[in-house]
């Protein structure tokens, strides 16, 4: 048994079509079956069904592809560990984060962090919570910058801060001059919200059915920015937290009395996955600044 074959069966099971993996691997399409039939061969057993032109993994291809990634996963984890030894002031750290974090708090510890490491480089990626945890749980990334985690049982999170939620509205609406205001005092508003999978709208979803409120949606977007740029236009108002670059728009924040209105921001990362020393650094490094 080869590591080619394992990568070969791979991709097969991921795509479950031997012409478009054959396309992925750059092989043809004789090469890669011929590949699948000799591992089927030396395992005793079949781990495709096939059906016309058609194949599709079956329970015995599928409980061996989860041993194959696991195993693949720790030989590169390994390969990894000891250039990490060689070289432990140097590496790369793949770090996710919401957007709203993106303006301000992420430069900034990037920026502290890397004048005492300047060799320590960073992959980046911005995207909505749920997004940034399939890439967490799929091993792509290091470490997330996100609202909290409840529902994955292989993703460890920890607080870091609490972020004040808002209520914004545009200039010259009724409540703009106020210097606070209850959640109820929304109740008969449009509002511009998130998508339904994204952590913000989750959230505000939950606030706003604590207080027996059932607003009236405009529109669902994906960023902050789009979702305070809309409210400016005057089609709603929103429930967000303060971003820098927003105060030169023509909104206005104002700070909820009752409810507490916040989100936690926390540091996640998988249990049990290899992190490279400079990953850890940055992690100790983090999880200190906030303490």
């Amino acid at each position: 048994m080869e590591w080619q074959q394992l990568e070969y069966f791979k991709i097969v099971a991921q795509t479950q079509h031997v012409t478009h993996a054959a396309d992925l691997l750059s092989i043809s399409q004789p090469a890669l079956s011929r590949s699948i039939a000799k591992l089927e061969e030396e395992l005793g057993f079949l781990l495709f069904d096939r059906r016309g032109k058609n194949i599709i993994l079956n329970p015995y291809g599928q409980l061996f592809l989860e041993h194959v990634e696991r195993a693949m996963q720790e030989i590169v984890d390994g390969k990894q560990m000891i250039l990490d030894l060689l070289h432990p002031d140097w590496g790369s750290v793949s770090l996710s984060f919401l957007h709203s974090l993106g303006s301000n708090l992420v430069p900034g510890l990037l920026s502290k962090f890397r004048a005492a490491n300047p060799n320590i480089q960073f992959k980046l990626f911005q995207n909505a919570t749920n997004f940034l945890l399939e890439q967490l749980n799929a091993g792509e990334i290091d470490l997330c910058l996100c609202a909290p985690v409840t529902t994955n049982e292989n993703i460890e999170w920890e607080p870091l801060f609490a972020e004040e939620l808002f209520v914004i509205v545009p200039t010259g609406h009724r409540l703009a001059k106020r210097a606070s205001i209850t959640l109820d005092e929304i109740k008969d508003e449009p509002v511009v919200t998130f998508k339904k999978d994204y952590g913000l709208r989750i959230l505000a979803d939950q606030l706003f059915k604590e207080e027996g409120l059932d607003p009236f949606i405009t529109f669902e977007g994906e960023e902050i920015m789009t979702v305070a740029g809309l409210v400016e236009a005057k089609l709603g108002i929103a429930l967000i937290p303060h971003v820098f670059g927003l105060d030169k728009t023509n909104i206005s924040f104002l700070p909820i009395s009752t409810p507490t209105c916040q989100r936690i921001i926390g540091l996640a990362s998988t249990k049990g996955k290899y992190l490279s020393p400079a990953a850890q650094k940055f992690k100790n490094f983090v999880l200190n600044e906030f303490r």
